[in-house]
């Protein structure tokens, strides 16, 4: 009888291996995993062999140019036998999608301020600290300045971020992203020589409250987001309308998040008349259908229930 319990106890503990993805050279070989462990835990234990490689840093596979394992993965759901081989790959350094999102923001922000201050040495020194006698200018900058705002005040108070970290290098690219191009269409807005939208004061307000109502509808949505992932007691669910009529974008698109994002964004260049904000448009109108994209097919994929009337960002065609 004790015998069995023997190999009982024998048979319930996995042996995980970790290989370099590159060397294939064995870094940690761990005895007695048990079976109902996750990644996040045999990160843990591999730490412990190399402490400068932190769980954040690493990328765990079960081929070596396949997919990472995510933390919440359990070793016995996996497909392997009583060793389990994984390949490691460091990931670099990481930072906290807080620090991340700080660097984005704050960039923009201030920098648009340098501009529309007319600081030294950015135009002609006759044009330091002067003020553009077109109120859009100011305008503007109300908008951009209360946009940025809005997003610092979400990434305090209202994401829940599903991925811990982000790679230093990425985060320098997102920067230079962010900052270069809130520099380039500032320059121009804020230029001694910019000139006032064609339709004056007219195409200005209806910009204007296309704009208000795009940024609540945002900040709405990023709100019914936050509360969905916060309830782990039910499981996962999609993202459905509330009583927020902001929130009803969700009968037609998957990611109105997005879309009220271009929205604002499409306003603003109505509203400024110019080439640069515009430009900047495009590129985030295509960089935000790709999130919601992949964001739309998960859905599809996790759901079986997935409303089929759903797009990913516009409604009916997109």
């Amino acid at each position: 009888m004790s015998r069995t319990t023997f190999f009982e106890v024998v048979l319930c503990f996995l042996q995980v291996e970790v290989l370099d993805a590159n060397t294939r050279e064995q870094l940690c070989f761990l005895d007695k995993v048990e079976p109902h462990s996750t990644i996040g835990d045999i990160k843990n234990l591999f730490n412990k062999s190399y402490p400068h490689w932190y769980p954040a840093r690493q990328a765990l596979r079960l081929d070596p140019k396949g997919k990472s394992l995510r933390d919440d993965e359990v070793l016995q759901n996996l497909p392997v036998g009583t060793t389990a081989t994984m390949y490691f790959t460091d990931l670099g350094p990481q930072l906290g999608w807080t620090t991340v999102f700080f660097a984005e923001y704050i960039g923009p922000l201030f920098t648009y301020l340098l501009f529309y201050f007319r600081v030294p040495y950015i135009y002609s020194h006759r044009f330091a600290f002067t003020s553009s006698p077109h109120p859009v200018v100011t305008l503007a900058c109300v908008c951009h300045t209360c946009h940025y705002i809005k997003r610092l005040i979400e990434t305090i108070f209202v994401h829940r971020f599903s991925h811990g970290t982000m790679p230093l290098r990425t985060i320098v690219k997102n920067c230079v992203y962010y900052w270069s191009f809130s520099a380039w269409l500032a320059y121009y807005i804020n230029h001694p020589l910019y000139t006032p939208p064609s339709y004056g004061e007219l195409q200005v307000n209806y910009a204007l409250v296309i704009f208000a109502m795009c940024e609540m509808g945002n900040f709405s949505i990023h709100l019914s987001l936050s509360t969905l992932r916060g309830d782990g007691s039910r499981g996962k669910r999609f993202p459905v309308p509330t009583k927020n009529p902001f929130t009803w974008l969700f009968f037609f698109v998957s990611c109105p998040n997005y879309t009220y994002e271009v929205g604002a964004w499409v306003s603003f260049s109505i509203m400024t008349q110019c080439l640069p904000v515009v430009v900047y448009t495009l590129l985030g109108f295509v960089q935000m259908t790709i999130w919601a994209t992949g964001k739309h097919k998960a859905y599809i994929r996790e759901f079986k229930d997935y409303p089929s009337i759903r797009m990913a960002i516009i409604p009916l065609i997109l």
